[in-house]
Formats: C-alpha cells, structure tokens, sequence
C-alpha cells in the first residue's frame, strides 16, 4: 500500500509494535451486525514507534520523538497492523524513556476504559474499588489505577484457582465469586458497601453488584453478557446508584487525552505492568486474531518489520 501522508494536524507514526485487542477482532468479524465501514480496512487502534513526518499545524520537533497510538482505527480505515499509521497529534503519546515499547503498545483501549471505568466520577483515594475480572486486561490495569490513584481494591475471579494469580499481580484482596459467602466477604473488607465498582459483565454480576453498594455507589460496566439485562431497580434506586455505561471509541476528546496523561504518567514511575507475550511477526496477523478470539491472559502483539 502507498505509504500514507498526514494532514493538518496529524502525524505520521513509524510503528514497531502492534497490539492486537478484542475489540479489533469484533470489528474484523462483524460483531453485532457491524459492516466495514471502508473498501480496505487495516485493523488494530493500539501500537507503539516514533513520529517520522508531521502535518500542517504540528511542530516539526515531534519528528523523532517515540510515541504511543491509540484509536487509530477508530471511525478511520488505517490502522496499527502496518510500518505507518496516521493519527491526529493528541492521539500520539510521548513515551518516557522508562517505559518499555512493549507495555505502551499496549495501553490504548484497555487502559483509557479503565482509566474512564476508575476515575470517571473522580478520584478515588481512600475509597474502596471492586474490579471484576480482575485478571483481565481491562480489569489488571483498573485495579494497578486504582491503587497509584490511593484506592483499596477488592479484585473478583471466577475459580478459587485464579486467587493465587490474582494475588501475584499485585491485588491482596480477592474474592471468588462462586462462593457462597461472596457478598459478605466484600462488605467485610470494605468496611460496609464500596464506592466504585468495575464491571466485565454487567448482566452476571449487577444483584451481586447492588449487594455490595452503598449510597452514590457507581457501577463503571463495559461488557455484559446479556444485550438486555435485568436489574434489581428499587433497592438500586434507594441507593441513588450510578450506572455508567463504557464505549471506549467514543469517549470524548478530553477524557481520551486526560486517561493518556495518566497512564504515561503511572507507566513511567513503573506502577503499571502488563503480562505481554511474544510479539508475533506480522504475517501472522490472522493467527494473532485467533488467540485472542480463543482467550488469553498474555497481551499479543505484533512485531512490524523495517
């Protein structure tokens, strides 16, 4: 393919990573009766380079400078699956020297979502944050946010198998959501109810949700099982519970770019980690879509050739 140019506004990235997220996959295969939305499509909004050309409008001094790229197959045809992308500026993140290329590649989506899931309604130091799923990618970076922002995390897995694991990464407190006593044991470690609650899979989880709220908790979901899920709506309401509903492409400017401040920031003092496999060359690419559709809890990427 032509190697594209930048508009006004824009940079050119020379990639050298590639992240491969669910999401990306989604769109490949037409989740919920999505169609392409261009003739030609190069997939993935997430990878990691270094600016090579900019356009009008953009100081020629970011020439050079290593970045992270996020959504940049997000309402645009060309993504990271290729030695070039083009983004607007604010979505190329200059990446401290401390910060492996690795863990960059890999921020985008799951981390602004956990970012906007984590500290949407405001900090959170000294409140306690339930993150399900908490092995996830999704999940592992909202409960690494929570504590770098002062919060005491309560991380949930399915199996008592995965606590062991769970506890590795770094989250002390951890439930199992197949016991019995789940709801209690929550309560009891936060004190009472909790304050914000990461949610994976909104129709599983929202009667064990509402059963660990207190008043003003707000449940941050974004995934569900169920399309249409059923909700205990009185004893939520009597909580004046907030739910807020995730869509990561279309969060606004300001949050993408206030969650990318963030994330850099928690990188770069080595408060972030993500397990990350080995990257995968680029002609592998379909192969790298099936590990992620046949589930993982190592990050794949792809390594882009010179």
């Amino acid at each position: 393919m032509p190697t594209p140019d930048p508009g006004p506004g824009e940079v050119r990235v020379r990639l050298s990573l590639s992240s491969v997220n669910p999401g990306d996959t989604k769109k490949r295969r037409g989740w919920l009766g999505s169609t392409m939305p261009y003739p030609r499509v190069v997939p993935h909004s997430d990878g990691a380079g270094y600016i090579d050309a900019v356009g009008e409008g953009i100081e020629r001094t970011r020439v050079g400078e290593h970045v992270w790229v996020f959504g940049a197959q997000s309402y645009r045809a060309l993504g990271t699956a290729a030695q070039f992308t083009v983004v607007p500026a604010w979505q190329a993140i200059g990446l401290p020297d401390s910060v492996e290329p690795e863990l960059a590649a890999c921020l985008g989506i799951p981390g602004i979502t956990a970012h906007r899931a984590v500290l949407g309604d405001g900090a959170v130091a000294g409140k306690t944050v339930v993150v399900h799923g908490v092995l996830g990618g999704v999940g592992s970076l909202a409960a690494q946010l929570a504590r770098w922002n002062g919060a005491r995390v309560i991380g949930t897995v399915r199996t008592e198998a995965d606590t062991g694991l769970a506890r590795a990464h770094g989250t002390d407190n951890v439930v199992v959501l197949s016991d019995d006593e789940a709801v209690t044991h929550v309560r009891e470690l936060a004190g009472g109810g909790v304050d914000r609650i990461v949610e994976v899979s909104f129709s599983d989880n929202i009667n064990f949700d509402a059963a660990i709220a207190k008043n003003g908790t707000v449940i941050a979901a974004y995934g569900t099982r169920e399309g249409h899920p059923k909700l205990p709506f009185w004893p939520m309401l009597f909580d004046n519970i907030t739910v807020r509903l995730l869509g990561s492409d279309d969060f606004s400017q300001e949050a993408k770019s206030a969650a990318a401040v963030d994330l850099t920031e928690a990188a770069s003092i080595g408060a972030l980690s993500i397990a990350v496999g080995d990257a995968m060359p680029l002609d592998r690419v379909a192969e790298a879509h099936d590990r992620v559709d046949a589930g993982t809890r190592t990050r794949v990427l792809l390594q882009i050739p010179e």
